[in-house]
């Protein structure tokens, strides 16, 4: 029986007591990675919210040039208003603080100041419709059903003389454009803040798994140990 001497090579020594010797550890450095979803994509998103901010800037712009171009008589005074087409007008009062619920009562009454001219109804505005353009607000009052178009009169009788000017203005209804702009407006830009909020929250996830697996742990499997003897 003989032991292994000095210069030859075996199982590492026993440690006293039975004791294994604990594993090598270390540490693999993995290399980083591109962050993904990349950065480009919060370009689209702000490209989503600009296009609905440009949609309700233009859509703004296009209900104030409506309104502009309406048909109006001074109050009280009244006066003639030519309607040269068929169908549905939409009367607007007009004055400070209109659009903020503030109207007087008084009679409006239409009638046809020319032969041709007819008109079939005169009906309260059911819908709440206002417009503020700078000094300018108006609210939607009074629906008025033309059968033949022409020259009518506008008699605006107990109408008050409101400081700094009021008006009754003759159009077509504004309600279609204001929806037609802010819904598709707000929708763009709600998912143009939701898509950056939504890459924000997923390069971060992904940044911070990315962190953690940094440093992996290794381990090397433990030799046997036993009698270090040969017989």
């Amino acid at each position: 029986m003989t032991m292994n001497g000095p210069g030859t090579t075996g199982p590492p020594q026993r440690q006293p007591g039975g004791a294994s010797p604990p594993p090598l550890a270390g540490t693999l450095a993995t290399s980083p990675r591109k962050a993904r979803p990349g950065r480009a994509w919060y370009l689209l998103a702000l490209a989503v919210f600009l296009a609905g901010a440009g949609w309700l800037v233009f859509g703004i712009s296009g209900v104030k040039g409506q309104v502009d171009a309406f048909q109006r008589v001074p109050l009280p005074q009244g006066g003639l208003i030519s309607l040269n087409h068929n169908g549905s007008y939409v009367l607007y009062y007009e004055a400070p603080g209109a659009a903020s619920g503030q109207l007087p009562s008084f009679n409006v009454t239409v009638a046809p100041a020319a032969p041709a001219a007819s008109a079939q109804s005169l009906r309260p505005y059911t819908a709440d419709v206002t417009y503020s353009f700078g000094s300018r607000q108006g609210r939607a009052v009074l629906t008025l059903q033309i059968a033949h178009p022409g020259t009518f009169r506008v008699v605006a009788a107990g109408a008050p003389a409101v400081a700094g000017g009021s008006d009754l203005a003759f159009g077509s209804s504004i309600a279609g454009g204001i929806v037609g702009t802010a819904l598709p407006a707000a929708l763009l830009m709600l998912l143009g803040v939701a898509g950056g909020i939504a890459l924000f929250v997923i390069r971060y996830v992904r940044a911070s798994r990315r962190r953690a697996q940094m440093r992996v742990p290794l381990t090397e499997p433990q030799a046997a140990w036993g009698d270090d003897r040969h017989v």
